[in-house]
Parts: structure tokens; sequence; C-alpha cells
């Protein structure tokens, strides 16, 4: 992990994105590259909040424009803030542009040292329940051959992050160094520092997870959240509450502010068996983020650093946050003997509802 200069402050509320971006640019050969990317996402999110707060798409927002370019269905606001990303993104030597609005990544000129991949509007399904809806980046290096630029290891990241619409507008980043989070000052239209090196708890009392989609789940995610149920009663030892929000962006601030786990894994429905969320655009630059604050992120079998994505919009499972819940996780799907000692299915006799 790179160290952070001498003379490095974090005065939380004082210290502004822009300052801090300055510092770190002059870090590495990179930096200011990295530091110019984020800058200028950072600007796209103030637009798109005001964008969402100023409430003009109130009757369009939740609007259906078709599907996008994985089929999945597209709003009105998915679009614009894909366009207000690129025009921001568009007045830097960025190498490659990929977002998962765009059937394929859009190439520059060459001259450019890094690649961006983004997700405008992570949890717009949320938009016309006016619940928590986000921003997702990864800043990768730009390899000598552009067609690879999004096809690299996630551990290649230079730097990752992602913005949260809720009652605040936050901005949780990583440059390899950590994480800090940072809260739009609405007044001075600028990010200030709110929270500095934040740390994942090793162990959590909180799981995240679709239950309404046990009876699809593989043997190891079943008897995972099994052990979580039955609370002090089970291996764990300790109760658990159960949040499930459906916008990624705000389960993983909520890992990041108090810790837990968050699954979201392969499934038996069609379409669900490599999981649903995106490896580029989502869990490579989630999974640095968890790390980066002490936590892990798998696909119950491998680290997420670790893969490659084969396809633009090749999705994956991910597991992530406090560690312990993570490695049991991946302990369950190595092991099918330690699945069928779990002894606490949630519907049978001695499971969650109790004759």
């Amino acid at each position: 992990m790179r160290r952070r200069p001498r003379g490095w402050t974090q005065m939380t509320g004082q210290l502004r994105l822009d300052d801090h971006l300055q510092r770190y640019s002059e870090t590495a050969s990179h930096a200011l590259a990295v530091a110019a990317a984020v800058d200028a996402i950072a600007a796209a999110a103030i637009e798109i909040a005001d964008l969402i707060a100023t409430g003009d798409l109130a009757d369009a927002s939740g609007l259906t424009t078709g599907r996008n370019s994985d089929g999945d269905v597209q709003r009105d606001l998915d679009v614009q803030a894909d366009a207000i990303l690129r025009r921001y993104l568009g007045k830097l030597p960025v190498a490659a542009l990929a977002s998962e609005e765009m059937r394929e990544p859009q190439i520059g000129d060459g001259e450019g040292s890094i690649c961006v991949a983004i997700d405008p509007l992570d949890g717009s399904s949320n938009i016309d329940i006016n619940m928590t809806v986000g921003t997702i980046f990864s800043i990768l290096p730009a390899p000598d051959d552009l067609t690879l630029a999004f096809h690299q290891r996630g551990s290649a990241q230079l730097a990752a992050g992602f913005v949260t619409y809720g009652p605040q507008t936050s901005l949780v980043l990583t440059l390899g160094d950590g994480v800090d989070i940072f809260t739009l000052d609405g007044k001075a239209g600028c990010f200030r520092l709110a929270r500095s090196a934040v740390q994942i708890s090793e162990a959590c009392e909180e799981f995240a997870i679709n239950a309404s989609n046990r009876r699809h789940w593989d043997s190891p995610v079943r008897a995972f959240i099994d052990e979580c149920l039955a609370g002090v009663e089970g291996p764990a030892n300790h109760d658990f509450n159960m949040r499930w929000i459906g916008s990624l962006v705000a389960e993983a601030y909520r890992i990041l502010t108090r810790g837990g786990v968050f699954l979201y894994p392969s499934d038996a429905r069609p379409g669900y068996g490599d999981g649903r969320l995106r490896l580029i655009y989502e869990a490579h630059p989630m999974a640095m983020i968890i790390e980066q604050a002490g936590g892990s992120a798998t696909t119950g079998r491998e680290r997420i650093l670790d893969l490659s994505a084969q396809s633009l919009h090749q999705r994956v499972p991910l597991i992530m946050g406090s560690s312990n819940e993570v490695r049991r996780v991946e302990e369950l799907h190595c092991d099918p003997l330690l699945v069928a000692s779990v002894s606490a299915p949630l519907f049978a006799r001695r499971g969650f509802f109790r004759l």
C-alpha cells in the first residue's frame, strides 16, 4: 500500500476533494491523470445530484426508455447520467472509456494514460420510490493494446470509487492508499472530507441478501444464511440483523460505515448462473474499495480482484464485507461436508419457523 506523503492532513470537514487530489497528483507518474479523472467525475456527480434533487424529472426519471446494451431495463435518468459523465470525461485525454450503458468502449486517440469504466446510475430502479442511487467508477492503466483495456485483473486498478445520491451526496474514494469519504457541500459546490482512512470491522452483526430467492440459491449460500438466522444458537454465536436495500452503492456505504456482509450470489434462475452484477463496472471497483478498507470480496470461490473480464459486460457473483463473514462463505463453498453439518435450515423444524 502506498504511503501518504508527509504533511498529509486528515481534517474532516475542512479538506476539500480538490486539495486531496492535488496532493495525490504529486505522488506517482499516473497520479495526475487519475486525479483529473476523479475531479471530472466529482463535477459530473454534482450535476447529477442536482438533477435528481430538483425534482424536475419527477414524472420522467422512472420511465423506461428501452433496454441497454446488455438487456437490462434502461430508464430516462440512466441515459442522462451517462451523457453527463461522458461529457465531463470527454474533456480529458482518457485512453478508453467504458459505460454500462454503452455496447462497446469508446477508444481515444492514444494519448491518454488511463482507462475509465463507469456505472452511471446504479440502482436506478429505486428512483421512483425515492431510494438511494449512485455512480460507480473504476480507473485502470492504459495498456499498449487498448482492446485489452477492460480485460485487466481487478488488482490492476489505480483508483475506484462511488457516489451516493441520498440524504447526503457522498463520494467514497480509494486511490490505492485506504478509503476516504467526502460529502457534498451544496453551498460551496465542492466535496469535503467527512471520514478518513475508513476501516471495516472484521466481524459483523448485519447481512444483506434478497431472501426471497432462497429456493434458488446454491447450498453453501443457504448454509451461511441459515447460520446467520440461527444467531446465538448457531456456529456464529451471535445474533444478526438482515438488511436489503437493493442498491449496491447503498449496501456498500452501509458496510463501510458500520460493517456487515452483502451477498448477491449466483443462483438457479435463468440468467443468474453467473450472478447479475457486472465485473468491470460494479464488482471490481467495489472489491478494491472494500479491500482497501480492510474487508474482503469474493465470488464465493475466487477473490474478485484476481479476476479479469472475458467480455465487456461479464456478470459475476459478489460477496463482500467484513472479512470473517466473507471467509466463512468461502469455507462453505470449498467444503461440502461443512455445508452438510449446518443444521439450521430456514423452514425446517429446527429453523427459522420453529414448531
